[in-house]
């Protein structure tokens, strides 16, 4: 349930955001909103003047990318003209300017406040001194890589209040570009072409039922003049696919969906007819999810483009699928012809999964020298905790080991592909509660991961992060937040995270670095022996690509989620990163978020050249929670009924046990508690262009109450604790 008070920029046009709450709250609200409304006229301001700034070495190059430039990247050292910088999705740079030798004199070249507080993840593109790049509500902004200075900024104004329909926070992953434009996805389901050099839309077209709860988050790739894309939704009742659309005109050139619809219906291929028969029950009422939300790379040579496939909706298979099949083709790695979206192979990493053991994390194309033979494979660290080297040519597994501790199974056969798992693991089957690890957090997420092929070693964004799955009887879907058809929740325990160099070839341990606590960012490596990756505790940190030896660090302020890049503008080479916390583990992991280290959001734009001068501006005081709740006068059923409904569809954005992770507001803390506004925002609405929607759909005033009795014996028990904490010091 959000509460999502958008403490955004609800006055500069370049997409969304979110705020906060009622006397205590309403005041850090207004008072948030008025540092962004300052973003956003110095915005407004630099937007008027875009046509005056000229980048440094860009003039007349607006993203001038083509089918010779992409395929010839891995020579084009100064740029990164793709998410994962080549086709490959290798994250390697070949610059050496910045080298473990010298690394210690890095230092910040320049930054550029963005004007949202929500997460960051995208990774910019640099093309011939222009960075582009999105941020949280699909906002696209181009800055002079060299300067930092804005030249234009775009704002799809995509509805506050369709936040709801996103699991993981209104979050974007990427831009792409092609012959002068730029390409976004945005949070309701467009695809947006931008001119790159006005940051003007050249043509704008739906890619999904916007009557249902698809999203799109990812990052577009272009191959071979298409702008190939996916959506997310896979909680939320929708059937998965991805499509590739005319990069000119919008026109979309082909569409594969990658679960079964309607088997009363003609099949749109083989390859669907196929995967009905691993499908039970009546799938497809709901959609069978199978979103392809994240990875997508490509060959040229074998023409073939990669990707992977969400989890089923619901996670229950009992309730998806009637407890039986491997429900194709969810939780996959998939290869398409190109030019005709074409189904070529497929290798289903978790068959009938129910744990969201999502394939959609970085496909990494590499040619190793495995048993004495040059292999063209493609790698994959997954949620599911085990390391995947896949022949790209046919989707045969050549091996596959666990990368953390796992407790789901055993190994992978090597014979069939499939996991060997253990006997207990099926919720669905024992109707038991099952603790798994990796949780739906995974064992890697989609933060990214990089490849240096002269260590020959990838280096993974690990955590480890169990969850406790209970089975749910007689479940009811809901028009509203999600269906899973299961309980999930925390575990004791310590929560880990960690960057792993990992040897593929030999599928073991080079090295880790460990981190606070999970969730922490993208990776980059480059041809100067470094690593670079951000913290979810605010850190930015560069090691040493061969041994992990830490070179140096340096405090951004905020998480950083984001992959970095590496770019060179008139002989410097510049390392560049956004910060902002926020994204899934931020709302939904409660107490758990603050383990990391840093549960404040503050989005900008970094970038460090070697001699960097520049100082980011001191810190405010962090807000203090002040818990100050009526008196709990409920009894205990009506406590137990809000705690239920609260998990159900209001934990999602506001976090475990209604504990906040920094990014919306925490409610315990909210004076709505006491005031009857309380159902005007729940059941009517009052706040949905702050992003808080209406919940009639699935609440009456008698549970918006319970709610509400709930949170105020949770922010009582609380206040009594931190103060029985106090008298004991």
């Amino acid at each position: 349930m959000l509460l999502m008070v958008s403490q955004a920029n609800m006055f500069a046009k370049s997409e969304r955001d979110e705020g906060g709450g009622w006397t205590h709250c309403l005041a850090a609200w207004v008072s948030s909103c008025q540092r962004y409304v300052v973003r956003a006229l110095a915005t407004a301001l630099l937007c008027s003047a875009a046509s005056a700034i000229q980048p440094s070495r860009a003039a007349g190059s607006a993203a001038n990318v083509d089918a010779v430039r992409i395929n010839d990247a891995d020579r084009d050292a100064a740029n990164w003209l793709s998410y994962g910088r080549t086709y490959s999705e290798q994250r390697f740079s070949p610059l050496t300017k910045i080298t473990a030798d010298n690394a210690k004199r890095l230092g910040l070249a320049w930054f550029a406040d963005l004007d949202t507080d929500r997460g960051q993840e995208a990774t910019p593109l640099i093309i011939d001194g222009v960075m582009y790049v999105s941020t949280a509500w699909s906002m696209v902004k181009a800055y002079d890589a060299k300067t930092g200075k804005l030249l234009w900024s775009y704002d799809p104004e995509v509805p506050r209040e369709l936040g709801v329909r996103g699991c993981c926070d209104v979050v974007n992953r990427g831009v792409a570009a092609w012959n002068g434009k730029i390409y976004v996805g945005t949070f309701d389901g467009r695809l947006v072409a931008l001119d790159a050099a006005s940051g003007k839309p050249v043509w704008s077209v739906v890619t999904v039922d916007q009557n249902k709860a698809f999203t799109i988050t990812q990052a577009p790739r272009v191959i071979k003049g298409r702008v190939v894309i996916g959506n997310s939704g896979g909680e939320y009742g929708v059937r998965g696919y991805i499509s590739a659309y005319d990069a000119e005109t919008g026109t979309l050139a082909w569409r594969f969906y990658t679960v079964p619809g309607d088997p009363s219906q003609p099949f749109e291929n083989q390859a669907m007819a196929d995967a009905a028969k691993t499908w039970h029950g009546e799938w497809w009422k709901l959609g069978g999810g199978g979103t392809v939300w994240d990875a997508i790379s490509y060959d040229p040579e074998l023409n073939l483009v990669y990707f992977g496939v969400g989890n089923g909706l619901e996670w229950s298979r009992a309730n998806r699928s009637a407890g039986k099949g491997d429900n194709l083709f969810l939780s996959s790695i998939m290869a398409l012809n190109a030019d005709t979206g074409a189904y070529v192979w497929h290798y289903q990493a978790t068959p009938g999964e129910e744990w969201d053991y999502d394939a959609v994390q970085q496909l990494i194309l590499a040619d190793l020298a495995i048993d004495g033979k040059r292999r063209k494979v493609l790698m994959q660290a997954n949620k599911n905790g085990f390391f995947y080297i896949l022949d790209r040519s046919t989707g045969k597994l050549i091996s596959a080991k666990a990368f953390v501790p796992i407790n789901w199974a055993s190994g992978i056969d090597k014979k069939t592909g499939r996991p060997i798992e253990h006997s207990d693991i099926r919720y669905s089957d024992t109707g038991k509660p099952i603790q798994m690890m990796p949780g739906p957090d995974g064992a890697h997420s989609w933060h990214a991961m990089a490849y240096n092929p002269k260590t020959r070693l990838v280096y993974i964004p690990t955590q480890e992060i169990a969850k406790q799955f209970t089975p749910i009887e007689d479940f009811e879907t809901a028009p509203i937040g999600w269906n899973l058809g299961v309980d999930v929740a925390g575990t004791p325990g310590r929560k880990v995270g960690y960057l792993l160099a990992w040897d593929p070839v030999n599928q073991k341990e080079a090295w880790r670095v460990k981190y606070r606590g999970p969730w922490n960012g993208g990776v980059l490596t480059t041809a100067g022996n470094l690593v670079a990756e951000g913290d979810a505790a605010g850190n930015f940190n560069l090691y040493r690509a061969d041994t992990g030896e830490k070179l140096w660090s340096t405090f951004g302020q905020s998480g950083l989620m984001a992959g970095p890049v590496t770019y060179e503008v008139d002989g410097e080479q510049y390392i560049a990163v956004l910060s902002g916390w926020g994204s899934a583990f931020s709302l939904q992991a409660g107490k758990v978020a603050a383990t990391s280290g840093n549960l404040r959001n503050i989005s900008r734009v970094l970038a460090f050249k070697l001699g960097g001068t520049t100082k980011l501006p001191a810190l405010p005081p962090a807000e203090k929670l002040v818990l100050n709740p009526p008196p709990a006068t409920a009894d205990a059923a009506t406590v137990a009924t809000g705690k239920h409904l609260f998990g159900r569809f209001c934990s999602v954005c506001h976090g475990e046990a209604a504990v906040g992770g920094g990014v919306v507001p925490d409610l315990r803390a909210t004076a709505y508690l006491s005031d009857d506004t309380w159902y005007d925002i729940l059941l009517n609405g009052a706040l949905k262009d702050a992003g808080m929607v209406s919940f009639e759909a699935v609440l009456d005033r008698q549970k918006a109450d319970a709610i509400r009795a709930y949170l105020i014996q949770r922010a009582n028990d609380d206040k009594a604790a931190s103060e029985r904490k106090a008298a004991d010091r």
